[in-house]
């Protein structure tokens, strides 16, 4: 009589299948969250994430000339730049380049009503509160801090985003504040006025005095 059928049931045979895909599985997620979260890949400059839809801010901001605010139009009243959503992309796409497989992720968004999930580039940590609209209020333009996404097929972190360097802006800001209609600007330089500009004043003469104590940026 065969004992081993008592001792192990027959289920047990895929046992070490299943072990073995739930090993991988977890695995390969957890890697993924630890490549992530676990490390600070996302936060130094190189960083370039593979988006679910080839976008290319240099065609969109550069050759067509498209202003920031229409995709990020939350950036001048919010503390957050708005990712666009899918019907923004719409109001163009519905009529331009309808057949583009590159476009297809979008035209599901669309159909299914679904978010497009886009990988956050510049992504402060969760202890640093900053806030889009005090600093283009103050005049300190997108490409600042963003570089020159506008030369960008793929958009890559340019600016390291650490404390000391939001600091070194803070205690100096004069030399990054340009005009109201000068922010979304990409090839903005400095004036020699400007570059000079110790004092801080935004242009209509206001004082820009940013924080540099720890409660200004860690609240």
């Amino acid at each position: 009589m065969n004992r081993g059928r008592f001792l192990f049931p027959k289920w047990s045979n895929h046992a070490a299948t299943v072990v073995a895909l739930l090993v991988l599985g977890g695995g390969t997620s957890a890697g993924a969250a630890l490549s992530y979260y676990g490390t600070q890949k996302h936060l130094e400059v190189g960083y370039q994430p593979t988006q679910p839809v080839d976008y290319s801010h240099k065609l969109h901001a550069g050759e067509l000339g498209m202003d920031c605010r229409y995709c990020h139009s939350t950036v001048e009243r919010s503390a957050f730049a708005a990712v666009p959503p899918t019907q923004t992309c719409m109001n163009c796409h519905a009529r331009v380049k309808t057949d583009s497989v590159k476009l297809l992720p979008v035209r599901e968004s669309w159909a299914n009503d679904t978010p497009i999930k886009w990988v956050r580039v510049h992504n402060l940590p969760d202890y640093v509160y900053f806030d889009h609209s005090a600093h283009l209020a103050a005049g300190v333009g997108c490409s600042t801090c963003h570089g020159r996404v506008d030369q960008m097929p793929k958009v890559t972190q340019t600016q390291p985003l650490t404390m000391g360097w939001c600091l070194e802006c803070h205690r100096d800001p004069g030399p990054n504040l340009r005009k109201p209609d000068e922010i979304t600007k990409m090839d903005w330089v400095a004036s020699t006025e400007q570059a000079a500009n110790h004092e801080g004043k935004a242009a209509n003469g206001r004082k820009v005095a940013p924080p540099t104590h720890c409660s200004g940026c860690h609240r």
